[in-house]
């Protein structure tokens, strides 16, 4: 049975619901970042041996510009910044909900892919989410990534050493500027749960073939775009997502890739948002370390 998003019919008949605040469910109330002391809810725990020194966790900013509509982004990135000229650095996209202390046990575990440490990890709030300014739109927050490509390219990343890596809603900017690159080309993809198009979440959540356009502004294709990328790809979801179905987004975006080289990772138990747990973070670490490294 769909429990993931059902709207009843006559909700979404409604013309003053929009999916694109569902699909933006930021949290920009905080004034601060909390990170290993904040105290309200994270979507996933991790225990004290993934935690990662002081020293080498930066708070930074930079500003976005798509279209003259000037904002400031804020990221946080864990190693050290004076060896992204020689690091690999794998760039995380987060989901749809609250701001950056919700994920940060996340961005944690990238720190821990292969050894703690070992690759640079930089992630960012979109506009609208956390402390970055300005409301949420898909193209801010394709320019919103694009800026920290930026940033990291002015401290001498290289393409052949970016790793992007998309969670749910992220999964459209990791796509897109895989796909369609504009300041860097990232060299992989990773996608964890990544949803097919705004038209099949629609659909799932109606029951019904339904426009999307009636509903969203949202133009996310990830099922077209992934056919454009031709860097490996690391592909992720939870079997049992009842949020962003495997069946018709995941599989969707992963039966369309043509490129290279593919894996796929159908964790068993996996929810939306517990799949490295379900998975087990040494196993999950292992594989995501088995990608990178390969020949």
């Amino acid at each position: 049975m769909k429990k993931l998003i059902y709207i009843p019919l006559i909700l979404l008949s409604c013309s003053c619901l929009r999916l694109d605040s569902f699909l933006f469910n930021a949290d920009p109330s905080i004034e601060s970042y909390g990170l290993d002391d904040y105290e309200g809810t994270v979507e996933i725990e991790v225990g004290p041996e993934y935690d990662i020194a002081d020293s080498l966790i930066h708070l930074i900013s930079m500003q976005s510009d798509p279209s003259g509509d000037n904002k400031k982004i804020h990221a946080v990135y864990l190693g050290n910044v004076a060896n992204i000229a020689t690091d690999t650095v794998i760039l995380y996209c987060h989901g749809n909900r609250d701001h950056l202390d919700f994920y940060w046990p996340r961005v944690k575990l990238l720190a821990n892919v292969g050894a703690k440490n070992r690759y640079g990890v930089l992630a960012m709030d979109y506009r609208g989410f956390g402390l970055s300014e300005g409301p949420s739109t898909e193209e801010g927050m394709y320019a919103d990534v694009d800026a920290c490509m930026r940033w990291l390219k002015l401290m001498g990343l290289t393409d052949e050493r970016l790793i992007i890596y998309g969670f749910s809603v992220g999964s459209a900017p990791a796509t897109k500027l895989t796909a369609e690159p504009r300041t860097m080309q990232p060299a992989m993809l990773m996608l964890e749960a990544p949803f097919a198009s705004e038209e099949v979440f629609v659909e799932d959540a109606s029951g019904l073939s339904l426009p999307g356009s009636y509903f969203t502004s949202l133009e996310i294709n990830n099922g077209d775009l992934i056919r454009k990328v031709e860097e490996p790809f690391f592909w992720i979801h939870g079997v049992d997502d009842d949020y962003i179905q495997i069946k018709t987004h995941g599989e969707t975006v992963f039966g369309n890739y043509e490129g290279t080289y593919s894996e796929a990772h159908r964790i068993e138990g996996g929810n939306h948002g517990d799949t490295p747990y379900i998975m087990g973070y040494p196993e999950y670490l292992t594989a995501l370390a088995k990608f990178i490294e390969r020949p």
